[in-house]
């Protein structure tokens, strides 16, 4: 394998498959500042697809660690006038937005959480404000992957960084369906157009209810809305299609929020603020998370719900069948957009879109419940039970 063309033509995915750059459109760009190398081979590809500007803003964890520990939580958290203005131009014209992250696990070890929260609801408050501006511009934006040398090395288990870069590269271009002859944008295009069949055949059963149950504990029945819908229509000649993640493979939906009622244990880790978090779970009454069950980080994910009103009412529910290429690879990546494509997951406040008793919240953290036993029994408006997931995959 050619692993230079072959990052190139994963940058050439993210460009194409995921932003669908337009012609003179500006680019803007949070990258990991460890994966300086590639993001010039991705703004590349964004100029030879027609992009009119590709503005690289990067984004340094380390630095803003050593801040945190002489600043106080409330100046961390603030975000600066100018960090706002420097894009309103851009995002006024209608530029798309990419995040580029790298994983570095134990760079938030030695800090409290105090200062690992505000970091990273500074980090998060940006964030927001640019994918909510692209949203309301009806502009792409993408969230994907940059491999490092410290996150290759962690989940890879070797010493040797270089060796453990190029076997994370390789993993991710298998997650990615790209490989060295494929036509990555036919491939994405069947991907898309699988999902979104599965999705408009769970909403032709006019499902109320999904019951979810596991070995594990887990037993969780989830409300759904006239206005939660899975499925999607084909995108019109007035629509831009893009692809929000990459990699991806749920289909997701926002419930109804007052109808969540049971408990259900997280199946992989989450991190949170920089800490990564396991074995834990919530029971949920009248939609509301009323209990976090956990040994270690329970003071974080309280927190977490406490965030504001609706922090702890769900904004999503995702499914994901376990022999997904993501949990058959048998790591945990520790970053969400990747580890929660391994498995049905949750997420904690803000919906998608505007629906019947939707939630809206500052927040949206998933975390992911899929097991290789899970079962998840649809109740349709007569009440009728129907197998949606057996033994952790499809049914239907």
């Amino acid at each position: 394998m050619n692993l230079e063309k072959m990052i190139r033509k994963y940058a050439y995915t993210l460009a194409k498959v995921g932003l669908n750059v337009q012609k003179g459109q500006t680019v803007l760009v949070e990258a990991c500042v460890e994966g300086h190398e590639f993001t010039p081979v991705f703004a590349e590809e964004c100029y030879k697809l027609g992009a009119g500007n590709v503005v690289v803003h990067y984004l340094d964890m380390a630095n803003m660690k050593v801040a945190a520990k002489y600043r106080s939580d409330q100046d961390v958290r603030k975000v600066e006038k100018w960090e706002v203005e420097m894009h309103e131009p851009y995002l006024e014209d209608g530029a798309c937005y990419v995040r580029l992250e790298g994983v570095d696990v134990e760079l938030m070890k030695d800090v409290s959480e105090e200062q690992s929260n505000a970091i990273f609801a500074h980090v998060d408050a940006i964030r927001n404000i640019m994918r909510k501006a692209s949203r309301e511009k009806h502009c792409q934006w993408l969230i994907a992957m940059i491999p490092t040398k410290k996150w290759a090395s962690y989940i890879l288990n070797e010493k040797d960084s270089e060796k453990a870069l190029e076997e994370l590269w390789k993993l991710l271009f298998k997650l990615c369906y790209i490989d060295e002859e494929n036509d990555v944008v036919e491939t994405w295009k069947q991907l898309n157009e699988k999902r979104r069949l599965m999705g408009n055949k769970i909403d032709a059963l006019h499902l109320k209810k999904l019951h979810y149950t596991a070995s594990n504990g887990t037993d969780l029945t989830i409300g759904l809305s006239k206005d939660s819908k899975f499925g999607y229509e084909k995108p019109n000649e007035e629509q831009l299609p893009f692809n929000a993640n990459i990699p991806t493979e749920e289909i997701c939906t926002t419930p109804d929020k007052y109808q969540t009622e049971g408990i259900v244990y997280a199946s992989r880790p989450l991190v949170l603020g920089g800490k990564s978090i396991e074995n834990f779970g919530f029971r949920f009454k009248k939609g509301k998370v009323i209990e976090v069950l956990a040994d270690e980080g329970k003071e974080m994910l309280e927190a977490l719900i406490h965030m504001d009103e609706n922090a702890a009412y769900l904004g999503e529910c995702a499914l994901v069948e376990y022999h997904s290429p993501i949990s058959m690879s048998h790591l945990v990546y520790y970053t969400t957009l990747i580890d929660e494509n391994a498995s049905c997951h949750l997420a904690l406040g803000r919906g998608f879109g505007k629906g019947e008793n939707f939630n809206d919240s500052s927040i949206h953290v998933d975390f992911m419940i899929g097991t290789h036993d899970m079962q998840i029994m649809g109740i349709d408006q007569n009440d009728h039970e129907i197998v949606v997931f057996k033994d952790g995959d499809f049914a239907l």
